[in-house]
């Protein structure tokens, strides 16, 4: 098998005509070689195979630390809780105690999925009227102001509850560790570090954490973190509720006052995570799993309805017919996720009409397979940087989790000797009386973080997340075509070329402008991506902002499990 040529590093390149065509034409012929061999036009290996469990994370230090909890006889959730908390070391640029969870859980013992919502709401203090009176028209993404409410630890808490097995003292003793001796940063994490350090450097307790010696810490080099391993060595003599009733929220409480912020002793102490139920909807036989709002899940569901119209297959992968489509039918779908999630606390979401397959075929009706539009109406239903693993263990368990800071390292506010900086989620809180995701006190903003599950005559099938803001909606929904249109295996049907599509009606107020433009990977035909401009695509290229991928697969009939790991993140997929 050949091996990748380039390192997929989020670098934005600007092609003029001829360049372009000559990084295609050698492209194709790579791609060609690769062909001959595998069978596929992009570079892939083989899956992770194992017959007792399997932990697949974006960090290889986090995949083994997952691995060692199983053996240890922990259960999936307590490995996924054990890599996570050492994530939020490991990869501070998108995960942390600071930020929010959402998890699937599949229970081998009901035989049921579960859903955790443990994202947090905005400070009860802070209102519409402040923003409008400082006359902000979206709030910042860094500072004070965009601080919500951190829901990660009670995610952990109310797995741990439910489906945990291990003490807490060894689930979290492995992150305790790492952050006392010092772990080497990987390569893409420290590419990450470095970028969210020369914007947050100036935010207080930002630099004395994260910056050693002055700088962000290079390639290899061992980073502590003695402040997180002291409070997580609190969670362990006073257990996961300490985080929002003792020390840590109080430490929180006065960094905020000092600095300006809203988010108050009372805000966290009154915090709980929700236990949600998943929605559905059945592709082709397989029933696909997301959480309902207040994140972006149903996006999921919503394109797949669509698609299923659609002889997929026989247009093949990489063709101009199904990415038109594609990028169509993500923008029909994003125009009902701008006026309608939100947190349906607040609202009454029509999420069932617009998860319907009746609602997909009246939308379908404004899709044209000869031009990319540029405007979609929002539809009218009936009366609505990230980490990814996932774990599944020895007796039939497997978790889907997810958690954010939301943008790479958050707001910067990192709190006076705890470790970890608070996440900026609040800025996708739309300041616009009346939308369903308008600012108001104690509400949960839009939420772009989606773990996903895939069954098969109620049977667990395929635990999965991509990274990425608006892409991850697009890379389930490709992730889900490649596996059941176009036959690829679980790791194939990450590493397969991707498409982004970018510019979007969005919950935050922004509308669409000139039907957007279309990011496109390398591994493309030239033929095609001249077509898609023929239809009047804007193309853009980008060898970043495509997700991170990682997948478990339950094999019933051989009884085993299939892990991948994509090669756009750091991680690792390893079984036992």
């Amino acid at each position: 098998m050949l091996l990748k040529f380039t390192r997929r590093i989020p670098i934005i390149m600007k092609y003029k005509k001829q360049v372009l065509l000559t990084v295609v034409l050698f492209s194709t012929m790579v791609l060609m070689a690769q062909d001959r061999i595998t069978g596929n036009s992009f570079a892939t290996r083989s899956e992770v195979i194992a017959p007792h469990g399997m932990a697949a994370t974006s960090q290889p230090l986090a995949t083994q630390i997952a691995l060692d909890i199983l053996k240890k006889g922990g259960t999936a959730i307590d490995a996924a809780i054990a890599a996570d908390a050492a994530l939020g070391l490991m990869e501070p640029t998108g995960s942390g105690m600071g930020g929010d969870l959402f998890a699937i859980v599949w229970d081998a013992k009901t035989q049921k999925l579960y859903g955790l919502n443990a994202s947090g709401p905005s400070p009860k203090s802070l209102s519409l009227e402040y923003f409008k009176n400082k006359g902000y028209h979206h709030i910042p993404p860094h500072g004070p102001l965009p601080v919500t409410v951190p829901g990660c630890v009670d995610g952990w808490n109310e797995l741990h509850k439910k489906f945990g097995k291990l003490p807490v003292e060894d689930i979290l003793q492995p992150a305790i560790t790492y952050a006392e001796e010092g772990f080497p940063v990987s390569e893409l994490i420290a590419y990450y570090w470095r970028l969210n350090a020369k914007v947050l450097q100036s935010y207080p307790g930002f630099s004395e954490v994260f910056m050693p010696g002055g700088k962000a810490p290079d390639k290899g080099q061992v980073f502590k973190n003695p402040y997180l391993a002291n409070t997580l060595k609190m969670l362990v003599k006073n257990g996961f509720r300490y985080f929002y009733e003792g020390k840590p929220a109080k430490v929180i409480d006065n960094y905020m006052k000092e600095n300006g912020g809203f988010l108050s002793y009372s805000d966290l102490s009154a915090y709980h995570a929700e236990w949600v139920t998943p929605e559905s909807t059945n592709y082709r036989g397989y029933d696909v799993w997301e959480l309902p709002p207040n994140g972006q899940g149903i996006a999921v569901l919503q394109m797949l309805n669509m698609l299923e119209n659609f002889d997929i297959a026989s247009m093949g992968f990489g063709s101009t017919a199904y990415l038109h489509l594609l990028t169509e039918v993500k923008k029909l779908v994003f125009e009902d996720r701008a006026r309608f999630y939100a947190d349906p606390h607040f609202n009454k979401l029509p999420v069932d009409s617009l998860i319907s397959k009746r609602y997909a075929r009246e939308r379908l009706k404004l899709y044209n397979p000869d031009k990319a539009s540029s405007y979609y109406p929002a539809g009218q239903p009936e009366k609505g940087n990230t980490i990814y693993l996932t774990v599944a263990d020895q007796y039939g368990n497997m978790i889907s989790l997810i958690q954010s800071n939301y943008r790479g390292m958050g707001s910067g506010m990192t709190p006076t000797g705890l470790g970890f900086v608070l996440q900026d989620r609040g800025e996708l809180f739309a300041l616009e009386e009346h939308h369903f995701n308008s600012f108001e006190p104690g509400k949960r903003p839009f939420h772009t973080i989606i773990p996903a599950f895939i069954t098969k005559d109620g049977k667990p099938w395929i635990s999965f997340g991509v990274m990425g803001g608006a892409m991850q909606p697009q890379g389930h929904t490709q992730v889900v075509v490649n596996l059941i249109d176009f036959g690829m295996n679980l790791q194939e049907a990450g590493d397969a070329p991707r498409i982004r599509h970018d510019g979007s009606s969005e919950p935050t107020g922004e509308k669409m402008k000139n039907s957007g433009w279309l990011n496109m990977e390398t591994g493309f035909s030239y033929d095609v991506i001249r077509a898609l401009m023929h239809k009047g695509h804007q193309i853009r290229f980008s060898s970043g902002g495509y997700g991170g991928y990682q997948a478990i697969m339950w094999d019933d009939k051989n009884k085993v499990y299939y892990g991948a790991s994509e090669s756009r993140k750091d991680g690792q997929a390893a079984g036992y």
